[in-house]
């Protein structure tokens, strides 16, 4: 029996979402839950699904908004004095012989490639193109002027890295009433790098009379063609020579690639993007893409119900309440279950005045002995804060501890952010760690499943 019904939303794009009709107190039956929708727990999806699984997954707002777009896999090495390797594979090398504990030291090269290629493939086929050198990181500019390593970038950064590495004749423009985003700084800041550089100003077209402008209503109104025109006819004015563009990432929401082709063929010149401070329409781009090709794939996405305290069944699964006002509406009952739901932002990590608790399952968090011990007292320390390598400890096959060091349970596993002993934002690494340890999870449950 199908409950699915796919309704529109979002405006007049062709996004769609699955609503649950099962009646109250049925049970959801699936291989995989998966809880959290951000990268780690989207990738776990993809790749579960890729390899015949049934998966569930819950999830709340739209974590990937909170991210620029780019791929960061690895640059910079904690024992290396901070470090920034051009290639993510020999820093990873030292990683793993200075710091064996870390999450991404316990995966071969091999398997963190498979993770990124299978990703990367399954988001180009569903519209949304990746561009990556395999073998080194990439240099763009950030909203703020300076230059940041990463590994993999969305096509419409790409065309950027690669003005930025030959020196192009460039011209920056920035949308009035678009915060946290400046041309001339961008500019002033970039000139000891990029001399070929000078800053344009524009209004977008249809919100000329706004004082403020929203990233991704910007990005919304591009699917009008006609909004594409007058925005070509703007830009056309602002070229002064330049050989190459480059706007904030606000150039097109959904078909985004169509959006930037359509507007270089108008304004004569090749356009790039420029990742903004939150919330961020590349981001919104992943998600959307995400999300959508994983409920083709069918996936049974619960986006808007809130998890209980999940329970062991009996034939060795785990059973998981959806709760609605506090009280069990139904069950979801799968093989194994999969925590991508983050750190303290996402919810897969609690924290009040004493201690840092892992609330669904009450797995021990590994964390310093005292509150005393969560923050060194430079706030810039250069190694970082105790407080950001808590998490939870897990075997070779991503599968949390209980107190005695031992897997608390065969077929529950961890991945992304909320594992132990890493420091994803200081290292550059949070897309490598997520993509990676969920491919790792989901190969360690089709090994457990096929015994």
């Amino acid at each position: 029996m199908d409950f699915w019904d796919w309704k529109g939303r979002r405006g007049k794009t062709a996004e769609f979402e699955k609503v649950n009709r099962m009646p109250e107190r049925e049970t959801i039956k699936a291989d995989l839950t998966i809880i959290g929708n951000g990268l780690a727990g989207l990738g776990a999806a993809l790749y579960a699904l890729n390899r015949g699984l049934s998966v569930v997954q819950f999830g709340s707002g739209y974590p990937l908004s909170l991210v620029s777009g780019c791929f960061d896999l690895f640059s910079v090495c904690p024992s290396a004095g901070k470090k920034e390797w051009d290639n993510p594979w020999e820093g990873l090398k030292v990683l793993r012989n200075d710091h064996p504990e870390h999450p991404l030291a316990r995966i071969e090269e091999v398997e963190i490639r498979q993770a990124f290629e299978e990703f990367s493939v399954g988001l180009g086929e569903a519209g949304l193109s990746y561009v990556q050198d395999p073998e080194r990181n990439r240099e763009i500019i950030t909203p703020l002027g300076t230059i940041k390593k990463t590994f993999g970038l969305p096509r419409s950064m790409w065309l950027g890295a690669e003005a930025l590495e030959r020196k192009a004749m460039g011209r920056i423009i920035e949308i009035e009433g678009l915060e946290g985003f400046k041309a001339p700084l961008i500019v002033d800041r970039l000139k000891p790098h990029w001399k070929g550089l000078s800053a344009g100003r524009i209004q977008f077209p249809g919100f000329e009379s706004r004082p403020r402008a929203l990233a991704e209503h910007l990005a919304s109104s591009l699917i009008l063609s006609a909004n594409r025109e007058k925005l070509a006819q703007r830009l056309r004015r602002e070229i002064n020579g330049a050989e190459v563009m480059g706007l904030p990432a606000v150039l097109g929401l959904f078909k985004s690639s169509a959006v930037m082709e359509d507007l270089r063929e108008q304004i004569g010149i090749p356009l790039f993007e420029i990742p903004t401070l939150p919330p961020s329409v590349p981001g919104l781009r992943l998600q959307e893409t995400l999300e959508r090709k994983a409920a083709e794939k069918g996936t049974y996405h619960l986006f808007r119900h809130r998890v209980g305290k999940a329970e062991p069944g009996k034939d060795g699964g785990f059973k998981v309440p959806i709760l609605h006002d506090g009280e069990t509406i139904r069950t979801v009952s799968s093989r194994a279950v999969i925590l991508a739901g983050g750190r303290f932002l996402g919810g897969g990590l609690q924290a009040d005045r004493k201690t840092v608790r892992e609330p669904l399952f009450g797995l021990p968090v590994s964390q310093p002995d005292s509150r005393s011990g969560w923050h060194r007292s430079d706030f810039f320390n250069r190694q970082g804060h105790e407080i950001n390598r808590a998490g939870l400890e897990v075997d070779d096959r991503f599968r949390p501890f209980n107190r005695q060091k031992e897997p608390a349970y065969e077929t529950l596993f961890a991945v992304g952010s909320i594992l132990a002993h890493q420091d994803w934002k200081r290292e550059k690494c949070g897309s490598g760690l997520a993509l990676a340890t969920a491919l790792g999870a989901v190969k360690a449950f089709l090994g457990i499943k096929n015994k």
